[in-house]
């Protein structure tokens, strides 16, 4: 357990710096032993709670667990792209009380006033999260802390079908920098034969594209968009996919390379080993960094349930909660309660909990203004359209 904690540190220590945050560092808590119950729904509140959440992104029994502790009924919806749960939220009367944003996304929503601060009389396990991260949201994203829990977090990268790649590649040798896999016509050419993967997100694959030419992922400067696409130009014609099921695109082998999220590249992994699969799929650490990401609960400003979206944000936080959903799903979370509580297989797999000199490489989050936003999506959509 000692590798994990000392994991945690530096992540802590990590993050702060790299996000150019000047405060003092932020004293750790140790980790409760034991954590909070759930909040109690107010008796007025109808017994039901509607949650917005990305796909595959929960442990097996962690609904009906809280459905059976609290008696709330629970309607579970999900999305594929943060660009789809904005749409809706922008449209209202979304039907929701618990949406998961990314962070990049969430600062406008927050700034928009779409979102409702928590009560955080009613979240005793905020505790159990890591200073630094919350200090991170605070600082680029939610001031205070006012409006988010993180769900999870990882990072954008390339994803491989190890067994396909060197087949195709041959005597090619892999790049020293991943990103060639995907952004390399050297690369792509030989790749596309056995398939090309891109997350089907602006925001994924543009600021990914934008950080592999040497601009800033996070760029305001239209110039800089011209000059991604460009560069994405020159790989269209070998990208085979672009994909909003990436985890089932990578794990049946109609991708053997793919821009994906860490986390469901390593699902794929295990789905493949499950299925007896010959092929062996990973997720790289590419030399120049990957794109780290923070998904977040929030509550609805208009939310029907606040009450129970209250208590079911309190029984996420429980630290044995929190290691089921690093276990079982792949990603890291950010409860440093439940940090000693996460398989070692897992923690220690430098794919999910990355070591702190890969960490300190990679590209911090932050957020667009609209006009970037505008100009990413046009980026984009005249690269996808082949324009």
């Amino acid at each position: 357990m000692m590798k994990k904690y000392l994991w945690s540190f530096a992540l802590s220590a990590i993050v702060l710096a790299g996000c150019g945050k000047k405060e003092e560092p932020v004293a750790v808590a140790p980790a409760p032993v034991a954590s909070a119950p759930a909040a109690a729904a107010v008796n007025t509140e109808e017994k039901v709670l509607n949650i917005y959440n990305w796909a595959d992104y929960v442990p097996e029994g962690m609904i009906a667990s809280f459905e059976k502790e609290t008696g709330i009924k629970v309607n579970y919806d999900t999305f594929e792209t943060n660009e789809a749960l904005h749409a809706k939220l922008v449209a209202g009367n979304s039907g929701y009380d618990i949406v998961v944003p990314g962070s990049v996304f969430a600062k406008p929503q927050i700034e928009g006033g779409l979102l409702q601060a928590l009560d955080k009389a009613q979240v005793k396990n905020l505790s159990n999260l890591d200073p630094a991260i919350m200090a991170t949201l605070a600082a680029k994203t939610d001031p205070g802390n006012k409006h988010l829990v993180p769900w999870a977090w990882g990072f954008t990268t390339v994803g491989i079908n190890k067994t396909k790649v060197a087949k195709v590649l041959g005597k090619t040798p892999m790049p020293e920098n991943a990103w060639d896999l995907v952004f390399k016509p050297e690369y792509t050419s030989k790749l596309k034969s056995c398939g090309i993967a891109y997350l089907d997100s602006p925001t994924e694959i543009i600021p990914v594209a934008l950080h592999y030419i040497g601009k800033d992922a996070y760029s305001n400067d239209a110039a800089d968009y011209k000059l991604a696409t460009e560069m994405l130009a020159k790989v269209r014609k070998d990208v085979r996919i672009f994909s909003s099921t990436m985890i089932d695109d990578v794990a049946s082998g109609k991708a053997c390379v793919a821009i994906g999220w860490s986390g469901d590249i390593n699902i794929a992994a295990a789905r493949a080993k499950e299925n007896k699969s010959k092929d062996e799929i990973e997720a790289l650490l590419p030399s120049t960094g990957a794109l780290i990401f923070f998904d977040t609960m929030a509550i609805t400003k208009d939310a029907k349930h606040p009450n129970n979206a209250h208590a079911f944000i309190d029984f996420y936080l429980r630290a044995e909660n929190a290691a089921r959903m690093s276990n079982e799903m792949n990603y890291p979370t950010a409860n440093k309660a439940g940090v000693p509580l996460v398989k070692p297989e897992i923690a220690n797999n430098k794919t999910i909990f990355v070591e702190a000199d890969y960490f300190a490489k990679m590209i911090p989050p932050s957020s667009f203004s609209n006009e970037a936003r505008e100009a990413m999506a046009n980026a984009y959509n005249s690269f996808k359209k082949g324009k």
